[in-house]
């Protein structure tokens, strides 16, 4: 069974809890363990679906947020198969 979805993964706890509130109201998201295929150094990671994608990039975009302390992965998980694809936004 293929499962796919979207993470975005933190330099810092700070950062993960900041953009939390900011996209919390506005879409669909998780907060989760960092999945163990993406390195960074923050152990939070915010996940959403497919259907969030482009206006979580642009909601990033009009945060100012730097980009190096923020990455989006897809992750794509099939069967004992895992891997994530970093995303490029902003």
């Amino acid at each position: 069974m293929k499962k796919e979805f979207y993470v975005i993964a933190f330099e810092s706890t700070h950062y993960a809890i900041m953009v939390e509130k900011k996209l919390k109201n506005k879409y669909k998201v998780n907060t989760i363990p960092t999945p163990r295929e993406i390195s960074a150094s923050c152990g939070l990671s915010i996940m959403f679906e497919d259907e969030s994608l482009e206006d979580i990039k642009e909601e990033l975009v009009r945060q100012n947020l730097k980009k190096d302390r923020v990455d989006i992965y897809k992750v794509i998980r099939l069967n004992s198969e895992k891997k994530a694809e970093r995303i490029s936004w902003g």
